[in-house]
């Protein structure tokens, strides 16, 4: 019991936490405003305005400076993870997302074709980030991390 007494009031992945929860509704409001339609794969899915990753990872860093400083190894290791996470988002990811969109296509173009491929086999092309998708990601995510370090600490 006192292992989920600490886990619940753990500051800093409480702040992760909310960095993500606060990206992935704010990226389905961004995509409905946007789309005129609801899609409920964008609640939990990856891809989109604002980057939950970067959210997350930056929320982090924030509320791990805020409790340990600036110069210490923790911070030190929640900053190069932020940095890898969101290097990943705008670089292997984004590539991924892109490549699946052309495999989509052409999909639907053997499908034209009368091929024997599935549409429930089409791949997930929300998968990377723009720069400014992460860059907002990020200051939100810092946003995020002070609010809940005021709040909580």
């Amino acid at each position: 019991m006192k292992f989920f007494y600490e886990l619940l009031s753990n500051e800093i992945l409480i702040a992760a936490f909310f960095g993500w929860l606060t990206a992935q509704i704010l990226k389905t409001i961004i995509y409905v405003a946007v789309n005129k339609n609801f899609n409920p794969e964008r609640l939990l899915g990856d891809g989109g305005m604002p980057s939950s990753h970067s959210a997350t990872v930056m929320a982090l860093v924030t509320a791990t400076g805020l409790n340990f400083g600036a110069d210490t190894f923790e911070f030190a290791v929640a900053g190069v993870m932020a940095l890898i996470v969101m290097h990943d988002a705008m670089g292997v990811r984004r590539e991924t997302g892109k490549q699946a969109k052309v495999i989509n296509n052409m999909m639907d173009w053997f499908m034209q074709m009368d091929s024997d491929i599935s549409p429930e086999e089409k791949l997930k092309e929300f998968v990377g980030h723009s720069p400014s998708q992460v860059f907002f990601g990020a200051l939100l995510g810092i946003l995020v991390g002070f609010i809940t370090c005021n709040i909580i600490g």
